[in-house]
């Protein structure tokens, strides 16, 4: 079993630890957070608004936190290359601090600490590849592949519907609308909206700075550059895209609307969908057409859960299409399966 270590225990990281413990693909044996208060980070594990409280409660003691079936070391270094993880014999690391500068310590990473690979969850430029399940997977190359992005919740969500729609029918120009649950660096009250990835700046988008909790946020957004990275043949010029950060605490919805090169019907594009969830390899579509709400998308495993209710056409090629995905949990997920998947494929010594 592969050995793991998590550098940056907030939302994301929690969850990936989480849903291994549910689905036992590795062994988490180090964790690296810059809160040097273990008792704070066990308690954060223990119990979580949205996703409930653990049964098997972990305690702090020495420098590990452990429960009855697991330990890990854990770690307060500000830069990922400054982790003993080989002390801990790590074979991978998954930077899920979202910090830009551990993505560019990453190969230190590798050479001072005996590491094969890191794992980066967000998607920044500065790494060899990155990977969507059920879009380019096979295209993952680990005697080349050393930093690998696993992009990001809307990406992972968004892409592999993309590429369906485009191998099936052709995307002549579109655009995406994402709706998306507030993050933690945004403000229960009006202020500077401080930057995530690059500690000490302020975006410039001033808007985002506005009280989560009271407002519907427009904004630009990331998603369809991550895709662009990840599938062939779509770009910014292609689809327009903007986002919207919802008051609400977790799951976010796309909604496409898509010009296809093919004429088609609302029940081919159905099929098609219902073809592609009977044959998958990971669970990355979910076809709905129950009256649900967001909320109802909690815990969700599957990339993208497709509310075929608002599936329709236009004249033939005018698409519209909605899918809803739990943006920690589903894309924690993915995470893991992504781990599964490289070490299948095997690691180099």
């Amino acid at each position: 079993m592969l050995r793991i270590g998590i550098n940056g225990f907030g939302r994301i990281g929690r969850a990936i630890f989480r849903v291994n413990m549910n689905r036992k693909i590795f062994k988490v044996v180090a964790i690296n957070d810059i809160n040097h208060d273990i008792d704070n980070l066990t308690y954060q594990l223990n119990y979580d608004t949205l996703y409930g409280q653990l049964n098997d409660k972990f305690k702090a003691e020495n420098g590990h936190i452990f429960n009855k079936k697991y330990s890990a070391k854990v770690f307060n270094e500000v830069h990922i290359d400054d982790v003993d993880w080989k002390s801990q014999g790590v074979d991978l690391v998954i930077d899920a601090s979202g910090i830009l500068d551990n993505v560019n310590r990453a190969y230190a990473t590798i050479k001072k600490q005996n590491v094969k690979k890191v794992i980066v969850t967000h998607s920044p430029d500065q790494v060899d590849f990155t990977m969507v399940l059920g879009v380019n997977e096979k295209e993952l190359d680990l005697s080349k592949h050393h930093i690998i992005s696993s992009s990001i919740c809307d990406a992972t969500a968004i892409a592999p519907v993309l590429k369906i729609i485009k191998d099936n029918f052709g995307i002549a120009s579109g655009h995406l609308t994402t709706l998306h649950p507030w993050l933690g660096y945004q403000n229960l009250m009006d202020g500077p909206a401080s930057s995530w990835s690059e500690p000490g700046e302020i975006y410039h988008h001033f808007a985002l700075g506005r009280s989560a909790v009271a407002n519907m946020i427009p904004k630009p957004t990331t998603a369809l550059s991550a895709c662009c990275k990840v599938l062939d043949g779509i770009s910014p010029e292609l689809i327009g895209s903007y986002s919207i950060r919802t008051p609400t605490p977790i799951v976010g919805c796309a909604d496409l609307t898509l010009a296809l090169k093919k004429n088609t019907s609302q029940d081919e594009i159905k099929n098609v969908f219902e073809d592609y969830s009977d044959t998958q390899s990971w669970n990355i579509i979910n076809n709905s057409i129950e009256p649900l709400v967001s909320i109802d998308f909690q815990s969700s495993e599957f990339s993208a859960n497709v509310d075929h209710r608002f599936t329709s056409l236009v004249q033939g090629n005018m698409l519209k299409i909605v899918l809803w995905y739990d943006n920690e949990w589903g894309y924690a997920t993915k995470v893991c399966e992504q781990i599964e998947y490289i070490h299948h494929l095997g690691l180099p010594h």
